[in-house]
């Protein structure tokens, strides 16, 4: 049995951001135990031009909103980047995973071939569905998940490698 696009994507990232709600809901909790403002962690970067985990989080539910409506052939969610709080960042999640929940696995039926075009202009990048995907697609989401990981720990935030990966 060959692994499908519906499976390759859709699985995978309502998994992780799963995880990333966990993340959160860790860090929130810390944050109150140890008596630090959670905008503090709201707002921390691991460098001074790397953005701020709620960036991060946003970027990670964009890259798979994006992903999903892409190699689906439907229209993406908009969201306003406007979100300061744990609670208003779990709901940002949450707001993903239930639009990605909505695409039955029919609709990447053929959306290995799919043209994808990312960017515009002389910025623009063009791949396959699957290339899209596997090359560009999964590793942002990734980067953006496990740099929203590393700034939590960085901060103290007692999360390890089990909270990162979740139950298989």
């Amino acid at each position: 049995m060959s692994l499908s696009m519906f499976d390759a994507s859709v699985t995978v990232l309502r998994h992780s951001l799963g995880q990333l709600a966990h993340l959160l809901e860790k860090a929130a909790a810390d944050a109150a135990s140890r008596k630090i403002a959670p905008e503090i962690l709201v707002q921390a970067r691991l460098a001074p031009d790397m953005l701020p985990l709620a960036a991060q989080v946003q970027m990670a539910c964009d890259t798979a909103k994006f992903a999903v409506a892409r190699l689906s052939g439907q229209k993406a969610p908009s969201f306003d980047d406007k979100e300061t709080t744990f609670a208003q960042l779990a709901e940002r999640i949450a707001a993903t995973s239930d639009f990605i929940a909505t695409v039955p696995a029919q609709a990447f039926e053929g959306s290995e071939e799919r043209a994808v075009t990312v960017g515009s202009g002389e910025r623009a990048r063009s791949f396959t569905g699957q290339g899209y995907l596997l090359h560009f697609a999964l590793p942002n989401f990734f980067f953006h998940v496990t740099t929203a990981y590393a700034i939590l720990r960085h901060n103290g935030v007692p999360i390890g490698k089990s909270d990162y990966l979740g139950a298989a």
